[in-house]
């Protein structure tokens, strides 16, 4: 039953407090999600990274906190979620000094590695705070605020960034989290009540958190990799801690890793349905997908995540290195996510009150279509960035109202004992979209770069040997090529070619760029079936609870 017999005492001020600084503390881990984006081609020109190493910054993080959410939100369960919500503020500080500090590839990848982990001690503890200390209507009110944070916190990212990159260094976007993250624990300290879960069965799950881990890396590896590796020859050798697997093999290690994510995420169920048939503590209650709310609320959060940081991560490459926009500039355009996403999300209570949360998720699905499809349409080497902000303001007008109604929605139905893991699950398949988001509109970027660049060159009148490396630098350098062209006018190596192969660069660019769009609104599109699909199964409970 999702009603919980608990009165619905209004919550004091220090709790409303709380919210406040739990709020902060979970928008300052998804911001720094998608606050990368607009600073990566100046990250990428300092630190000689290519696309690959590009997807990793990004990626890494999301794939990291999805594969320990589930692990830390019952660690917050059973150590106390304050406690693991301080411990998180220090590792994920800790992680942004090394972010910072950087100097190349290894070292920045591997400091957004400890930010993730202290992301993942965070999150699941944000939630599951807000779900033991919020009852009734004012549950409802604070998960509308929780998803309003994470939908905003997404879209702002790119504007924080852009300001931060231009006025300052790319190392800034790491160092302001560190008087955002000291103000958060001494207000933690001053106002969060510490909280705990039932006490569990015995044990810990801990091959269940390495299934977990193994299988969702392993997927995410491959889709980043493939297009480099190769998705059954391969194409290069890899090289991984200094082990290497060479070129002449029968088999690239993309559907190698494919096949280990299929195994891995396959023993996970098995094995955590063991755990519950043996009464043992388990990592997910796999009954919870009992649910219909809960399994089509995730199946669509997981859509909408993956449309969004897809989206997120091609289109700043695409407003500086094509469009040639600085980094404040690409900023601003983005901005206009945000000033949908926090304009619908304070309205979205209002249309839910008259088409009810599931109805309201489908609108937002809706429009959120609407313009990626449009932006995937207008896209091109010249398009001003006014002609870009129009659809991505309708687009932040559904993600507002989607991700701010999509979050209780999920949880409606979900037993308060089983809450926590509830929330956690959540939270994972959130993580494990915009981790594949990231990783499909690399790939799909990458594939067609590969494509459009070299004809897009032919048809400029530039072709042979030297046009062809032309054209895999681009791709490389994730467009930055096409900027250093720009810098260097008629005094680079091409001569008075050089106007017309950054022409021509661009438009191939815009070009690749629309299909990384079609790509992401295809999922959306699939987030829209999923939204159909709850809102008919929310229609019963709905109706019962209206009688009632």
């Amino acid at each position: 039953m999702s009603t919980s017999t608990a009165p619905e005492t209004p919550p004091t001020r220090r709790e409303w407090f709380a919210l406040v600084v739990l709020s902060i503390g979970l928008g300052m881990i998804v911001l720094d999600g998608t606050i990368v984006g607009v600073a990566l081609p100046d990250i990428i020109r300092d630190l000689n990274l290519d696309l690959t190493d590009a997807q990793w910054v990004n990626s890494l993080y999301a794939v990291l906190l999805a594969a320990l959410l589930l692990s830390t939100g019952r660690l917050a369960d059973r150590w106390g979620r304050r406690l693991l919500f301080l411990v998180g503020i220090v590792v994920f500080v800790a992680g942004s000094v090394l972010a910072a500090m950087s100097d190349a590839a290894g070292p920045l990848i591997g400091a957004r590695a400890v930010q993730a982990v202290g992301a993942a001690l965070i999150m699941p503890s944000t939630l599951s705070t807000v779900n033991a200390v919020f009852r009734g209507r004012y549950r409802a009110a604070a998960f509308g605020v929780w998803g309003a944070v994470i939908s905003g916190a997404a879209a702002v990212g790119p504007l924080a960034g852009g300001a931060l990159t231009q006025w300052a260094s790319w190392h800034w976007i790491f160092l302001v989290n560190i008087p955002l993250g000291a103000a958060v624990f001494i207000g933690a300290l001053l106002t969060v009540p510490e909280t705990r879960g039932a006490k569990g069965r015995p044990g810990a799950d801990v091959d269940g958190a390495l299934l977990s881990a193994i299988g969702f890396g392993a997927l995410v590896f491959a889709v980043i990799e493939g297009p480099d590796l190769g998705w059954w020859k391969p194409k290069a050798e890899l090289r991984l801690f200094g082990w290497v697997w060479p070129q002449d093999a029968p088999i690239s290690a993309a559907p190698v890793a494919l096949a280990i994510a299929v195994v891995a995420l396959v023993l996970f169920v098995v094995w955590e349905r063991h755990r519950e048939r043996v009464r043992r503590s388990a990592l997910l209650d796999l009954d919870l997908f009992r649910l219909p709310t809960f399994t089509w609320g995730n199946l669509t959060a997981a859509m909408v995540a993956v449309g969004e940081f897809a989206i997120i991560f091609v289109l700043p490459l695409f407003l500086i290195n094509a469009l040639g926009m600085d980094v404040m500039g690409a900023g601003l355009v983005l901005a206009a996510m945000a000033i949908g996403a926090f304009f619908s999300g304070a309205s979205a209570r209002h249309l839910a009150a008259r088409f009810g949360s599931p109805g309201t998720v489908l609108i937002g699905l809706g429009l959120e279509v609407v313009g990626v499809f449009v932006l995937a349409l207008i896209v091109s080497g010249t398009s001003p960035g006014w002609l870009v902000a129009i659809p991505l303001v309708v687009y932040g007008l559904g993600l507002g109202l989607a991700s701010a109604q999509l979050t209780g929605t999920v949880l409606r139905d979900v037993p308060v004992e089983v809450s926590g893991q509830g929330s956690a699950t959540q939270s994972t398949v959130r993580q494990v979209g915009s981790a594949l988001g990231t990783a499909f509109a690399g790939a799909a970027l990458s594939v067609s770069l590969a494509l459009t660049l070299p004809s897009a060159l032919t048809r400029a009148g530039l072709s042979g040997q030297a046009a062809d490396g032309l054209a895999d630098a681009t791709r490389q350098s994730a467009g930055t090529t096409i900027a250093q062209l720009r810098a260097e006018g008629a005094s680079s190596a091409l001569g008075d070619q050089t106007g017309a192969a950054v022409a021509a660069l661009a438009q191939g660019f815009a070009d690749a760029t629309r299909w990384s769009l079609l790509v992401a609104s295809a999922f959306l599109l699939l987030g829209f079936v999923g939204a159909v699909r709850l809102r008919r199964v929310s229609e019963p409970a709905e109706a019962a609870a209206s009688d009632g």
